[in-house]
């Protein structure tokens, strides 16, 4: 039993509870998000930390490089929930600077099952090489390739079942990406948001 973990848990409930006496019958009694963050695994990326929100005001997926994959019905269940069943209109794919994942996707070592993960970051390092090539440093490459890999899911987000219906039906659901610097602990938007269409 990890027991540092219920200590923990014990002393920041009890630091909430002295200083606001209702917050968690408030926070019980609904779940109202404002955004659906697609987000890397990464322990040191929690979205509600990163952005300074309280819980219940992000409803998180979170998986290794925040990889928008087609066979994810993980992601795509939590999107459909929250845009219908949360009436979330923000979503937000962040990556982050330093990501192993993304590391991993341009190293020629076996990874096991991770190599089917991050295999769509493969195929956006191959598609975009001739951008990556002239970026002379190494990190900075990978920095690129993370920024275009939250591009790609932006793109990939936008064009799901789940988001073309909410469209179809008039909703304003817009699909944001953004990311994160592990230095400098700063979120930056990519500008490469994608919203419906007006008619």
């Amino acid at each position: 039993m990890p027991d540092d973990l219920i200590r923990g848990n014990r002393s920041w409930a009890e630091a909430v509870w002295s200083e606001s006496p209702d917050y968690f019958e408030r926070l019980a009694s609904v779940q109202k998000p404002d955004y659906f963050w697609i987000g890397c695994a990464d322990s040191r990326v929690p979205a509600n930390v990163v952005t300074g929100r309280d819980p219940g005001k992000i409803f998180v997926h979170r998986n290794v490089a925040n990889v928008v994959h087609p066979a994810d019905l993980n992601l795509l269940s939590c999107l459909e929930f929250a845009i219908e069943g949360l009436g979330i209109r923000d979503v937000v794919v962040c990556g982050h600077y330093g990501c192993a994942g993304v590391r991993a996707a341009t190293e020629g070592i076996v990874h096991g099952l991770a190599d089917h993960w991050i295999e769509p970051i493969r195929a956006l390092a191959r598609h975009k090489a001739d951008e990556l090539d002239a970026i002379g440093d190494g990190e900075a490459r990978l920095d690129r390739l993370a920024e275009l890999n939250v591009v790609d899911g932006v793109r990939r987000a936008a064009e799901t079942p789940v988001v073309q219906r909410a469209w179809s039906r008039g909703e304003d659901v817009t699909v944001h990406g953004m990311i994160y610097g592990l230095k400098d602990g700063l979120l930056e938007s990519l500008d490469c948001s994608v919203r419906r269409q007006s008619a």
